[in-house]
């Protein structure tokens, strides 16, 4: 069999590289969002629940003492189970998002639509750590209300069609 030429492959993964429409990115990013809600709302039931009968318990002895008495919403307890859920939404974006993109280039939304993350400069698959820079950004952005803003960006991004997060990794979507 003929040998494939190493600088016409690179040439046709360069041509292949094509920003990603924007109705592909979006229902990719629906799926991806829904299936790390849907992992991070299974570990946030339990502790939502700890925090609620915490703040119950604290509410009930306050009854008790028959005097006027301020109970903090906010206190070790429920900032302990707040940073935990906080951990879980980080480490399961690590898992689902930032790993995947590092490994194959794609999510498992991307995957379905046929998109993959690309490094901007080589088109190669993005890095661990420009992939974890990607979610990082996505992510928290994502708990700020900026995250609107970051989606939003790649309307009017030419010619890559970048979002926030991709411009902090470097990458774009193709497909």
């Amino acid at each position: 069999p003929p040998v494939d030429d190493p600088f016409q492959q690179l040439a046709r993964n360069q041509a292949s590289a094509r920003p990603a429409g924007l109705g592909k990115r979006f229902a990719a990013r629906l799926v991806d969002n829904l299936l790390l809600g849907a992992v991070v709302g299974a570990v946030a039931v339990p502790l939502s629940a700890q925090a609620l009968d915490h703040i119950d318990r604290k509410i009930t002895a306050a009854k008790e003492t028959g005097e006027t008495v301020t109970v903090w919403l906010l206190d070790s307890t429920t900032g302990a189970l707040l940073g935990a859920l906080l951990a879980a939404f980080l480490l399961l974006g690590f898992l689902l998002e930032a790993l995947p993109t590092a490994k194959w280039g794609r999510t498992l939304g991307k995957k379905l639509f046929g998109l993959d993350v690309r490094d901007i400069e080589s088109h190669d698959t993005p890095s661990l750590g420009a992939a974890l820079r990607r979610w990082l950004v996505y992510g928290v952005l994502g708990l700020l209300v900026l995250g609107v803003v970051n989606v939003l960006w790649c309307l009017f991004d030419r010619p890559w069609r970048q979002c926030w997060h991709d411009k902090a990794a470097r990458t774009f979507v193709a497909g």
